[in-house]
């Protein structure tokens, strides 16, 4: 069973109210999503809570821009679906919640999960035109230069929903 199901995917998309494929949208989330586990297998963490990281983390925002509280709105979004979409254990799930949260804070102390998450996004930046600082990045896994290079290339070329894999 997949861990973002079709159905987990429609009401994410249901209440979402930014253009689907839009910068923060589903392109955005396939790529922290697919970044985010190949990190994983590097970092130990745990792929479940990187992959429900990558369906919620933008999922609330508001704007495609300054959007302060969107973090935790996709982590109260994701508490309402717990246990009727999805299932995850305490401790995965206070994981997802402090991802979500802080994502955007520039943090770079956490458990090793919640930094691989916060790298996966970061990996992303470029498709907004800004370069990753490999000294925002937490784990050493996500500031190899192969890494770097392979994510800012895809980042930029992996357009709209229907362009390159397949979400979820």
């Amino acid at each position: 069973m997949p861990v973002i199901s079709t159905e987990l995917l429609g009401a994410i998309r249901q209440q979402y109210r930014l253009p689907w494929d839009g910068i923060h949208g589903v392109s955005h989330w396939v790529r922290v999503r697919e970044t985010g586990l190949q990190l994983a297998a590097q970092t130990g963490a745990s792929a479940v809570v990187v992959e429900l990281f990558a369906a919620f983390h933008d999922a609330c925002r508001f704007n495609e821009g300054l959007d302060r509280e969107h973090g935790r709105r996709g982590a109260a979004l994701a508490a309402r679906l717990r246990g009727t979409l999805f299932t995850l254990g305490e401790d995965d799930f206070a994981q997802l919640q402090e991802a979500c949260i802080f994502h955007t804070d520039g943090l770079l102390e956490a458990e090793v999960t919640i930094q691989t998450c916060w790298d996966a996004d970061r990996l992303d930046l470029p498709r907004t035109g800004v370069a990753v600082d490999p000294a925002c990045l937490c784990t050493a896994a996500a500031r190899d230069p192969a890494m770097l290079a392979w994510a800012g290339r895809r980042s930029t070329t992996i357009g709209p929903a229907g362009e390159g894999p397949a979400p979820f």
